[in-house]
């Protein structure tokens, strides 16, 4: 089901954005003999060379419980890269202890690099104790030079890996980042079992729902935590497989944003808002809509010092919206995506997302990471900052792996051959322009986040919207050629998020019908096709 939606009213006092990002980005290509595909891997970097952990060697998992996740796709040996010599060198796993190797060749790992040191924590895998598939509860710490050098040299590694067992480390599908001196590990799930994606009784899964805060430290070869405790929220961060980015908030303070994820409690459809995180608290940004770039993908945080002002940048992956020749796409089955996109946080607190007008080459960019050019200005909380770029072609860094696809909708087709690990690396380049060629999207700061979904068999239309003022919504459905073929007012309505099916009489495959929303001053126009 697929419905192409624009905006023709907003609020009043919603004038576009408009932050100027003077920069195009340049997405080249490189190849490395031998590199392989790989996604949903942990990666850090040392001296010009990265250091690759875990992940998948295949493509988009199946759906069968017996087929997906296998043990031939899992990554059984650690990979050093050079991107400017564009050599690599493995070496397998088998000579470490049970419990690293099978973290080690897991999926979906948080990941951090602190200093010298890469942590990894819990990641899905199968396990030889209970011989089924599993979260892992351990945090490993690697010393990269150390570790890169000994790969590289073909020499014994095993004292430069560290690893401790605690169930407080078993979450999947996080992320793991930094405020100030401790590690935030914000979303993600425990999933024990066989996945299937119709909810059967082959695994058992509980999200996090929150923020669960650590100390790490090395001290004397001993690999040390604390747990600072947690941050929970069932509406707000119950969801997982999402972008985390480090943030210069307002106020100048480092925070985190949380942006997209999934999924929400009452549907089986990415989360549109986004939470920003900082020391002791959380809040969900008010008026914002993310429509790109729903699960993790590739990216990078910038912040222009003089503006101050954050521009994230997400690169492809998969998402519920995409742009079509200026109308904005919405697929109900989450398609992979070419998109590239930049959500701008202002010294005001508002987000606003923007179109590149660049697509990534493939649809790809799910599961895949952004390794950042080490010879940029790196803030502490691993943010870049803008105002130390020279020269007009800033390389800031490269993509490398995440899942490839033929085609944006495939989930449902899938045995396993019709996507793959993208073995190709992906340097990103800004280039020095006059003005700013993204577009805004409007309905990212509209506030109203309207979702729709249409069922021409129950003659339904079912409606997702959030009200910043309580009173009564009147709801039209017109023809193409402008006939009224529904008008029904929702009374008293509160403000907060809305869920409400309305009776339909016709829903007719491949007809238009456009659906307006007043509430009050507000109007909020979307042209519907229902497939």
């Amino acid at each position: 089901m697929k419905l192409f939606l624009f905006t023709l009213a907003l609020f009043l006092s919603l004038v576009a954005q408009t932050q100027s990002f003077p920069y195009d980005l340049k997405i080249d290509s490189i190849s490395i003999p031998q590199l392989g595909g790989l996604q949903s891997f942990g990666v850090g970097q040392a001296n010009g060379k990265w250091l690759v952990v875990g992940g998948r060697l295949d493509g988009l998992h199946r759906r069968q419980p017996w087929a997906t996740f296998d043990s031939a796709g899992h990554n059984t040996q650690l990979m050093v890269i050079d991107p400017i010599l564009k050599k690599r060198w493995v070496a397998p796993l088998t000579s470490l202890s049970t419990s690293l190797q099978e973290q080690l060749s897991s999926t979906n790992m948080e990941f951090i690099q602190k200093g010298e040191y890469l942590f990894l924590m819990g990641g899905y895998g199968i396990s030889k104790t209970v011989d089924d598939h599993i979260t892992f509860p351990y945090l490993t710490a690697i010393h990269l030079p150390s570790l890169i050098d000994a790969i590289v040299n073909q020499t014994d590694f095993s004292s430069h890996i560290l690893q401790v067992k605690d169930e407080l480390f078993a979450i999947t599908g996080g992320q793991l980042l930094m405020l100030d001196d401790a590690f935030y590990l914000t979303g993600g799930h425990r999933f024990d079992g066989k996945y299937n994606p119709m909810g059967n009784g082959t695994f058992t899964q509980t999200y996090l729902s929150g923020i669960r805060k650590f100390t790490f430290s090395v001290n004397n070869n001993t690999l040390n935590y604390k747990h600072l405790g947690d941050v929970t929220s069932e509406d707000y961060l119950h969801r997982r497989d999402f972008n985390v980015l480090p943030q210069i908030l307002p106020n100048g303070k480092d925070g985190l944003i949380a942006f997209s994820g999934v999924f929400q409690k009452e549907v089986n459809l990415p989360y549109l808002n986004a939470v920003v995180i900082d020391r002791d608290s959380f809040t969900v940004v008010p008026d914002f809509a993310q429509y790109y770039n729903h699960y993790h993908c590739a990216t990078i945080s910038l912040y222009d010092k003089y503006k101050q002002t954050m521009h994230n940048l997400f690169f492809g992956g998969i998402a519920q919206y995409y742009d079509s020749s200026t109308y904005l796409v919405q697929d109900n089955d989450v398609p992979f995506i070419k998109t590239v996109a930049r959500v701008m946080y202002d010294k005001n607190g508002r987000l606003a997302e923007y179109k590149m007008p660049v697509n990534m080459p493939a649809y790809l960019g799910a599961a895949s990471e952004f390794i950042v050019n080490p010879a940029l200005s790196i803030l502490p909380n691993e943010v870049v900052a803008m105002d130390q770029f020279v020269g007009d072609t800033i390389l800031l860094g490269y993509i490398y792996g995440g899942i490839q696809s033929p085609a944006a909708n495939i989930f449902w087709i899938n045995t396993g051959v019709e996507s793959k690990a993208s073995e190709m690396i992906y340097p990103v380049y800004l280039i020095k322009t006059k003005g700013d060629h993204s577009t805004l999207n409007y309905q990212s700061v509209g506030g109203v986040q309207l979702q729709l979904y249409p069922d021409p068999i129950e003659n339904r239309l079912s409606l997702n919207f959030t009200l910043k003022n309580a009173g009564d919504v009147l709801v039209e459905v017109t023809n193409l050629d402008g006939t009224l073929r529904l008008e029904k007012t929702l009374k008293k309505l509160a403000i907060g998020q809305h869920s409400e099916t309305i009776k339909f009489r016709k829903l007719n495959r491949g007809e238009v019908y456009f659906v307006r929303l007043t509430m009050g001053e507000v109007k909020v126009v979307q042209k519907m096709i229902v497939n």
